[in-house]
């Protein structure tokens, strides 16, 4: 799987992606495990202490945006 353009990619990028219309964010190590939480503290954790905790992590996937109404 190739990166989007400018995207970093290497042994130590870590992301860290909010969840829009929610409080969640979403953890991607480097090594492909991820991570759900509503604390970026505990995200940033969980990603530094590579690799432990980072096998048999199930993420599920993000639900599909919600869309605003208008009605006059």
């Amino acid at each position: 799987m190739s990166s989007p353009a400018g995207m970093l990619t290497g042994d130590r990028v870590y992301r860290i992606h909010w969840m829009p219309g929610t409080d969640t964010l979403r953890g991607t190590c480097h090594c492909g495990a991820e991570r759900l939480a509503e604390d970026p503290v505990e995200l940033w954790e969980w990603l530094l202490a590579h690799p432990q905790g980072h096998q048999d992590v199930a993420v599920p996937p993000p639900d599909p945006p919600r869309r605003l109404v208008m009605r006059a």
